[in-house]
């Protein structure tokens, strides 16, 4: 493995995925240089180079790069954002980095796609071989955007793909806030189904190790494509009943009937009364895992943490942070999504 201390361009930097790959890179004793269309403003902030600017825009990727060994691509517009933006950012986006990229000579790529490219499959665990059928314009856009990353690898570029599955752990908000907010007011909270399928997480430093693993073992090794999630998960109301019972309320995890809950779920969605997505709600009552053999046997993975381990640490950093984010939110996984018509039914369990 490849310790040598590197410069790290890393895109996405203020998200959720970014300050964490920023704080794991700056324990390893590297520099590093973050690229986002926000401001970073994290604590860390005097510790890094910070740089606000817009992937799409190829100058100023050009100008950023200076100096830059590896790049990790984070940045993404998530399944919230329009469709135009999806693919203009995930697919027009991701060209124009590895393009900037190509010509600065930069060592690798590491670019974080998603287990969406799997789409809503018939057969678990998926591996890295299992067809790619992306849902709606994020699921499309990561697909799209793998196929451009085997163009560059096509050049001779090293283009480690890691595919992680849903991630928690310190900063995540987004859709967990919902499950978290209803946990500390010590409400029941229902999930679609019985709960009896197993639903793989993972948690955000389990993911920055096999990023970092991707960027240091042997290039001939790294120049592949991962899946990545945690090793240890039970069934999806066993694993979120850990986060209740670690909230201390003697709540509990509420099976509703999938199917008119779906329906219920596509038609606030179609009125944006709703904070899930079609991806979610019409996936979340089947099992959903992936096998994580190739990237344990190829660069050496060992995650750390069980779904419930990294359920309950977030959930943790939640309460300890509440003040800092409580009444906003947005689309990014660094705010609480708004929970629309769930806020009513919150009242009910």
């Amino acid at each position: 493995m490849n310790s040598e201390k590197k410069t790290y361009f890393v895109t996405g930097g203020s998200g959720f995925l970014g300050i964490n790959l920023v704080r794991h890179l700056l324990a390893n004793g590297h520099k590093v240089i973050t690229y986002d269309i926000i401001e970073f403003d994290y604590p860390e902030r005097d510790q890094i180079t910070s740089i606000v600017g817009d992937i799409r825009d190829a100058d100023a990727v050009n100008r950023a790069l200076d100096g830059a060994d590896i790049v990790i691509h984070t940045a993404a517009a998530l399944p919230l954002y329009s469709a135009e933006d999806i693919y203009s950012t995930d697919i027009d986006g991701i060209r124009i980095m590895l393009e900037e990229s190509y010509k600065h000579n930069v060592e690798r790529f590491i670019h974080v796609s998603s287990t969406a490219v799997y789409g809503i499959p018939d057969h678990h665990p998926l591996d890295e071989n299992d067809k790619l059928d992306g849902v709606g314009p994020y699921g499309e856009s990561k697909v799209k955007a793998e196929e451009i990353c085997q163009d560059f690898r096509d050049k001779g570029m090293c283009v480690p793909i890691i595919r992680p599955k849903s991630f928690v752990g310190p900063e995540r908000l987004g859709v967990f806030a919902l499950f978290y907010d209803w946990a500390k007011d010590a409400k029941s909270f229902p999930v679609l189904g019985d709960g009896s399928n197993r639903y793989q997480l993972l948690d955000v430093e389990d993911l920055c190790d096999a990023i970092y693993l991707a960027a240091t073992v042997d290039a001939e090794k790294a120049n592949d494509t991962f899946n990545i999630g945690a090793k240890e998960f039970t069934t999806l109301k066993e694993d979120y009943q850990a986060v209740l019972d670690y909230a201390g309320f003697n709540r509990d995890i509420i099976s509703l009937p999938a199917a008119p809950m779906i329906w219920t779920l596509r038609i606030l969605e179609k009125f944006n009364l709703s904070p899930l997505y079609k991806w979610v709600y019409e996936t979340v009552t089947e099992d959903s895992f992936v096998s994580i053999e190739k990237a344990e046997r190829v660069l050496g993975y060992a995650p750390r943490y069980s779904n419930k381990d990294a359920m309950v640490r977030n959930y943790q950093w939640y309460i300890d942070n509440l003040e800092s984010f409580e009444g906003q939110s947005g689309v990014s996984h660094r705010v609480p999504w708004k929970q629309g018509a769930l806020g009513i039914a919150k009242a009910f369990f």
